[in-house]
């Protein structure tokens, strides 16, 4: 391992120990073994989860800046930021700025692309999740995936993904979100729409199985994904998994850094 190049994996970060290494952890591993040249380190950009980790763990994990800044301490030259960010919105402009104060201290430097940037990502992520639940995929279940949501302009990748998923033939396939929209009364609108439905399935389409998942989605709670769907006659399937545990949507995250690395390269030439 070269020890001046070096590959910064930016999260938001999850409190939650168990899905943060099957799926921000995969992810970091991935990347590590496609390029073993570099070192990977790892950021998160929520402050409140990064305090609530050092309390309840014991753990420090910095943030971009600080990152950034110990790497430079290091001796690093070249160094490349790929986020598991989904979309370029609040939280991606918030990595650049980031960046930006301190990206002069190298030689080299990256930030690669939220993992949908364009057709090509779309395809994949749908390919992805509609080969990971295929075995639910019977013409009487609806399979339902929650999105975080954005109240920014990106929030149109949910719609984007949906129009995806309908050109490729997966009509049984839904995205909602949890704060924007389609909203879990647009999810319960279209799956009511086709009486062929007995069950639902629901997964997140968020890279950890985080509170969002577990409350929010999954749990007793009333106002749940969950309780809506079973309260509307519907046998409901949660899936605990984040998309970070999914192998081809980890290679997708490698490729983000793949063309990165072929931008920097251009560049030194």
């Amino acid at each position: 391992m070269a020890q001046d190049k070096a590959i910064l994996v930016v999260s938001f970060g999850t409190s939650y120990k168990e899905t943060r290494e099957k799926t921000i952890g995969a992810i970091e591993h991935a990347i590590g073994a496609a390029y073993p040249d570099w070192e990977v380190r790892r950021a998160f950009t929520s402050g409140f989860i990064m305090k609530k980790i050092l309390r309840e763990e014991g753990l420090k994990i910095s943030n971009v800046e600080e990152s950034l800044r110990q790497m430079a301490e290091d001796g690093m030259k070249d160094v490349i930021v790929q986020p598991t960010h989904m979309m370029n919105g609040s939280e991606y402009d918030k990595l650049m700025e980031q960046c930006r104060a301190v990206w002069d201290q190298f030689e080299g430097f990256r930030i690669g692309a939220p993992l949908l940037i364009d057709a090509g990502d779309f395809e994949q992520l749908a390919e992805a999740i509609t080969k990971a639940t295929e075995a639910y995929d019977d013409g009487q279940t609806a399979i339902c995936f929650m999105g975080h949501g954005t109240n920014a302009d990106s929030n149109t990748v949910y719609t984007e993904l949906q129009n995806t998923l309908q050109r490729a033939g997966y009509d049984h396939h839904y995205i909602g979100t949890v704060e924007a929209t389609p909203s879990l009364e647009d999810l319960l609108a279209a799956v009511k729409a086709q009486p062929l439905y007995r069950r639902v399935v629901l997964q997140p389409l968020m890279v950890v199985a985080g509170d969002h998942a577990i409350n929010d989605m999954a749990s007793d709670e009333e106002d749940s994904w969950k309780s809506t769907f079973a309260a509307a006659g519907y046998d409901v399937h949660c899936i605990l998994e984040g998309l970070g545990e999914n192998p081809d949507i980890q290679q997708m995250y490698v490729r983000h850094v793949a063309d990165a690395m072929r931008q920097l390269e251009e560049e030194q030439k």
